[in-house]
């Protein structure tokens, strides 16, 4: 798959619904408060923005959100503002993801409903014939105050150009 946003591109405008984390949502009877977030927040920001085909599916439960939590202080250090991970799932099940992974305020569980965003970068993925719909492409993005500094997407399964080792290097 060959995106359509490319290294020096300004980013597209995109919301994504999601919620904030908050002390209350250490209690899973707690849904948070919906909210959006629209990219023109990461204006003069250094954003590392990952993308999963789905919370708590094999590979991005386990292969590929971990090791970004592992690696944050080492993300920080290389002056990233912002870390999120984007799939297609509702707001509400990437923020109990997040929960469960103990993300709390370290990595932004974003919904790109649809992969409505993901699409107008040439980065979905119609995963029909396993019973998914449409999802976001597995990808990982370097914005630097709205320009597009790394963009790869995994040619496969597994996780590769979009992880958290791969996207470290090219800070």
């Amino acid at each position: 798959m060959a995106p359509s946003i490319k290294v020096g591109d300004t980013l597209p405008q995109g919301t994504f619904g999601y919620i904030p984390w908050s002390d209350a949502l250490k209690d899973n009877l707690a849904c948070g408060v919906p909210s959006k977030l629209n990219t023109d927040e990461w204006k003069g920001k250094k954003v590392v923005l990952f993308s999963v085909p789905g919370a708590f599916t094999p590979t991005c439960h386990t292969n590929h959100l971990p090791p970004y939590l592992q690696k944050y202080d080492e993300f920080k250090a290389k002056g990233v503002d912002v870390i999120a991970v984007v799939a297609a799932n509702d707001l509400f099940v990437m923020s109990g993801w997040g929960r469960f992974e103990g993300l709390e305020d370290k990595i932004l569980t974003l919904s790109d409903t649809d992969a409505t965003w993901s699409a107008s970068l040439g980065l979905s993925l119609d995963l029909s014939g396993h019973g998914l719909g449409t999802r976001t492409a597995r990808y990982a993005l370097i914005i630097d105050d709205l320009v597009v500094k790394y963009v790869e997407v995994e040619a496969g399964p597994g996780v590769t150009v979009s992880g958290a080792e791969a996207v470290l290097a090219k800070l």
